[in-house]
């Protein structure tokens, strides 16, 4: 069983900046990637970042909705059970609840966890 808990979500300005964070607890037996998802009302559920780690050559790599580039940063600890997402130069379309997600991608196919989302607003 794997639990995620999403936070630092809130009101914030536009242009303003805002740092999520995501912790993965339980047992992780498997490979597993993380990312964030967000969902505006009246949309579709988007993924936003995503971060993996090379099995091979220990490095990670960032995938970012053409969205965020150049404003959001994915990133996680050392310990690789906290996610983060660096959000800088918010803008009002980025207001949406923003999920934490952990997928298996070994898994047929690949298994979803989900956090409880936390809330973004970006308003003046």
């Amino acid at each position: 069983q794997v639990q995620l808990v999403e936070s630092g979500g809130g009101l914030v300005q536009p242009g303003g900046s805002l740092r999520l964070s995501c912790a993965a607890s339980g047992s992780i037996f498997v490979d597993y990637t993380m990312g964030w998802y967000r969902q505006a009302p009246g949309k579709e559920r988007e993924l936003v970042a995503a971060i993996t780690r090379s099995a091979s050559t220990r490095s990670y790599s960032t995938n970012y909705a053409d969205s965020v580039k150049g404003r959001f940063t994915i990133s996680r600890d050392n310990a690789e059970n906290t996610v983060y997402l660096q959000m800088n130069s918010l803008k009002l379309e980025d207001t949406a609840v923003y999920y934490c997600n952990l997928r298996i991608p070994t898994a047929v196919p690949p298994y979803n966890y989900w956090g409880q989302g936390t809330q973004v607003t970006v308003s003046s």
